[in-house]
C-alpha cells in the first residue's frame, strides 16, 4: 500500500526533504537530498482551491459558484495560495467606482458584491 508523501515534519512542522527513491520495476535505489515541489507544501484546502481555480480556467465568478463563496473570499484564498507559494502579495488599491461598475457590467461580480466593494467591505483576507 502506498501512502501520500509527507511534506511537513509531524514534530516541528518544518519542510521535509525526500532522501531515497526506489524503482519498483528493477529495484534501483537512489539516495540523496531531493526537494519537493513547492506545491507539495500546500495544505489540502489550498490544493483543492487550486484545482477548482484551474478547472474554472481562472474565472473568479465560476470559482465563486463552485465553492459557494463570495468574490472577496475567492480573492483572499488566491492571495493565501500565492503567499504560501512564496510570492509577495501586495494589497491592491481599492477599485474606483468605474472599475466596480465595469466588473458588474461584465458579470464578474454580483450587485451585492459591488455594493460591498463600494462600501469598502470587499478585499477581506480571511473571511
Amino acid at each position: 500500500m502506498a501512502y501520500k508523501i509527507l511534506s511537513r515534519c509531524p514534530v516541528c512542522n518544518s519542510k521535509l526533504k525526500v532522501v531515497k527513491l526506489k524503482c519498483d520495476n528493477c529495484g534501483t535505489v537512489i539516495e540523496n537530498e531531493f526537494e519537493l515541489s513547492k506545491f507539495a507544501y500546500l495544505s489540502a484546502e489550498e490544493l483543492n482551491f487550486i484545482e477548482v481555480f484551474l478547472k474554472c480556467r481562472g474565472s473568479i465568478k465560476d470559482v465563486e459558484k463552485e465553492l459557494g463563496v463570495s468574490y472577496p473570499t475567492v480573492r483572499g484564498k488566491l492571495d493565501d495560495v500565492l503567499s504560501s507559494l512564496g510570492y509577495t502579495v501586495t494589497k491592491e488599491k481599492s477599485p474606483d467606482n468605474k472599475e466596480v461598475l465595469d466588473s458588474l457590467e461584465k458579470g464578474e461580480i454580483t450587485p451585492d458584491e459591488a455594493i460591498k466593494i463600494l462600501n469598502n467591505e470587499g478585499d477581506i483576507k480571511n473571511e
